[in-house]
C-alpha cells in the first residue's frame, strides 16, 4: 500500500454525504470472528499468529471480485504507517502497538477493512457515512458470509460465535455511530445525556474507540454486550438511541441561535480566524477549532465552505497524515508549524 499517495486522499465515509451527516460522522459495524483450529490471539504462537495471517491473506487473494481489495503485512510497518493507519480509522490503537505477526485487509475506498490478529483473529469492519447503519450492516453481513466460506470460525449453537472478550460473544456484533456533538458541549448537557445512555446499556467513546479521549466533541455510542441478543435487536438498539442524540444536538444549536447568536457567531469567527492566521497550532486545538467551524458552516454562520474539507481537515491534520503529506519526520514543533501552513493552505480562499 503506497502510504503517500493515500494520504492527500478521503474515504468514502468523510465525504459528509450520508443521511444526517450535519450531526453524524459515520456509522459502523464491526464482527468479532475467530477461526476455530487455533486458540485465541493471547494464547496464540507466534507460529498460530502468522499461520492465522497466512490464511487470512489466502482467502482475499483468492477470491473473485475483491481485485480492489489490498492485504497489508503490519508487523514490519514503521510506528509512522502505522499511526497513519489508526488516524485513518482502518486500524485500532490496539493492532497498531501489538507486535507478532498481524495484518489489515483495506478495500481502496476505504469502505471497510479487516483487522487480523488484534483481540481476535478477524475483526471485520464497514464504515458509512452519516447514519446509515443499515447499508453497513448489509454489507458487512456479505463480506463476512464469504470469509465463512472459506475458513471455519469458532462457534457454539447454545452461544454464538466466541470471542476473546466475553461481551462480544454471541453475534460478535459492536454496532457505532460517530457523532459531532458541539452544541450539547456548549450548552453543558453532554453530561445529562451520557448518563441517560449509561442506563439503556450503551457505551460512549472518544474519537478513535475504546480508551481514547473526547476530542473535537466528537463521540462515538454503541451497544455495551451482543450476548443474548440478536443482530437485528442490536442494530434496533443504536438506531433507537441515536435519533434522539441527533434531536438533542438540533435543540441545542436552535437554543444558542435563538439566544446566544452573537456570542456564538464570534465563537465561531474567533476559531475559523485563528485556524487561517495561526503561525503554529497544535493538534488538539486544531480539533476544537474545526470542531466549531463545522457547527458554524452547519448553520450558516460561516459560507463557501464545505463540510467535505472540513471533515478532511481532521483527518489530514493528524500527526502521521502530516508527516506523510509533508514527506519527512517532524518533531512537535515543526508539525504545529506544518500544520498552521496546511490549514492556510485549504481556508484562505474562504
Amino acid at each position: 500500500m503506497k502510504f503517500d499517495e493515500l494520504a492527500g486522499k478521503c474515504g468514502e465515509w468523510l465525504k459528509g454525504t450520508g443521511p444526517e451527516s450535519d450531526i453524524v460522522i459515520s456509522s459502523r459495524v464491526r464482527l468479532a470472528r475467530n477461526l476455530s483450529e487455533y486458540p485465541f490471539v493471547r494464547r496464540c504462537s507466534e507460529a498460530d499468529k502468522r499461520a492465522i495471517l497466512r490464511q487470512a491473506r489466502q482467502t482475499v487473494e483468492g477470491s473473485n471480485g475483491w481485485e480492489d481489495v489490498e492485504f497489508v503485512d503490519v508487523e514490519p510497518l514503521r510506528e509512522l504507517d502505522r499511526q497513519f493507519l489508526v488516524e485513518r480509522q482502518l486500524i485500532s490503537r490496539e493492532l497498531s502497538e501489538a507486535e507478532g505477526p498481524r495484518g489489515v485487509v483495506v478495500d481502496s475506498s476505504e469502505r471497510f477493512s479487516v483487522m487480523i490478529n488484534e483481540e481476535d483473529h478477524l475483526r471485520i469492519q464497514v464504515i458509512r457515512s452519516g447514519f446509515d447503519l443499515s447499508s453497513a450492516w448489509r454489507d458487512a453481513a456479505a463480506i463476512d458470509d464469504r470469509w465463512e466460506q472459506k475458513l471455519t470460525f469458532a462457534y457454539l449453537e447454545q452461544l454464538g460465535y466466541l470471542t476473546a472478550c466475553p461481551t462480544n460473544v454471541g453475534t460478535g456484533l459492536r454496532v457505532s455511530v460517530m457523532l459531532h456533538l458541539p452544541a450539547l458541549v456548549i450548552t453543558r448537557q453532554i453530561d445529562k445525556v451520557f448518563r441517560s445512555l449509561q442506563k439503556m446499556n450503551v457505551a460512549v467513546r472518544g474519537l478513535f474507540g475504546e480508551g481514547s479521549q473526547f476530542t473535537g466533541d466528537f463521540y462515538q455510542v454503541s451497544n455495551q454486550i451482543t450476548l443474548g441478543k440478536s443482530e437485528e435487536e442490536l442494530l434496533k438498539q443504536v438506531e433507537e438511541v441515536v435519533p434522539r442524540l441527533i434531536e438533542y444536538e438540533r435543540m441545542a444549536r436552535d437554543w444558542l441561535l435563538n439566544n446566544s447568536k452573537h456570542e456564538l457567531h464570534d465563537d465561531v469567527s474567533r476559531a475559523f480566524g485563528t485556524l487561517k492566521t495561526a503561525m503554529k497550532i497544535s493538534s488538539e486545538e486544531t480539533m476544537l477549532c474545526l470542531s466549531k467551524v463545522r457547527m458554524g458552516v452547519n448553520l450558516g454562520l460561516i459560507t463557501d465552505l464545505e463540510i467535505s474539507t472540513v471533515n478532511k481537515l481532521f483527518i489530514h491534520t493528524q500527526p502521521a497524515h502530516l508527516q506523510k503529506l509533508r514527506g519527512k519526520v517532524l518533531n512537535r514543533t515543526d508539525r504545529n508549524i506544518e500544520r498552521a501552513v496546511y490549514l492556510q493552505k485549504h481556508l484562505t480562499n474562504n
